[in-house]
């Protein structure tokens, strides 16, 4: 069962705008490296976000709600295998009740050679603190649950997904004011380049045969030697 609380926008988190801002700029470096004629961009969040800079033609939303372009449910996509070349997840895994289950319907319907790109919020960063305030429990994003990056990166290698970028943003524990690009962000983001609260995963769905293809073993073959002919003598005629 999904979370009952749970962000539908960007302004429902701590400094939002701010967050989104910094979450567009790394995705906009990656929007031209993506190619194919349909993006999926998953959640209300990811509907948010910009991808005119993709050259993939077709981009559509899906998510419950009257602004989505198509609705339905995380767990059970109605859309066809293999029809998408790239998916974008937005702070989806935090608030689902079956994570696994929504990486694997997102991998059902992406193509071979497809791209996945997963947005969500590292506990391994200073916003675990709110985590360990009740103050802050309750509230958002803290009262989802975080996976750290190298679970998810599990989970994308048990569907046979190969990483190629794994980055961090927001240097920022989302608690008390925040302000732009501040010199205790800097020194945090270049001693500690792994510590950011938010966490940008870019995989890629590689081919696989159905079936293992077995190793051929080598078969024996006789080694045949010449019968030793010295000392035979042939019958001699009379």
């Amino acid at each position: 069962m999904p979370y009952t609380i749970r962000p539908e926008r960007w302004a429902d988190l701590p400094h939002g705008e701010l967050i989104r801002d910094d979450v567009q700029q790394r995705l906009d470096s990656w929007w031209p490296r993506l190619f194919g004629y349909h993006l999926l961009k998953l959640g209300p969040l990811s509907a948010e976000l910009n991808s005119l800079a993709s050259s993939i033609s077709h981009q559509c939303s899906l998510f419950q709600g009257e602004c989505a372009n198509i609705e339905g449910e995380y767990t059970s996509l109605p859309l066809r295998n293999s029809s998408i070349d790239a998916t974008l997840l937005t702070m989806l895994l935090e608030f689902e009740g079956d994570p696994y289950r929504i990486l694997r319907e997102a991998d059902r319907i992406l193509v071979s050679g497809g791209h996945l790109l997963i947005i969500g919020v590292n506990p391994l960063s200073p916003a675990v603190l709110g985590k360990l305030l009740p103050k802050y429990q309750s509230k958002l994003p803290w009262c989802g649950h975080f996976f750290t990056p190298s679970r998810v990166k599990d989970w994308l290698g048990l569907l046979g997904y190969q990483v190629v970028a794994d980055e961090r943003m927001v240097f920022h524990p989302l608690l008390g004011k925040m302000e732009e690009q501040t010199i205790w962000q800097h020194t945090l983001e270049a001693w500690l380049p792994s510590a950011g609260s938010f966490y940008l995963l870019v995989a890629r769905k590689l081919d696989s045969p159905l079936t293992p293809v077995r190793q051929k073993r080598r078969s024996r073959q006789p080694k045949w030697s010449t019968a030793p002919s010295a000392g035979r003598m042939g019958k001699s005629s009379s």
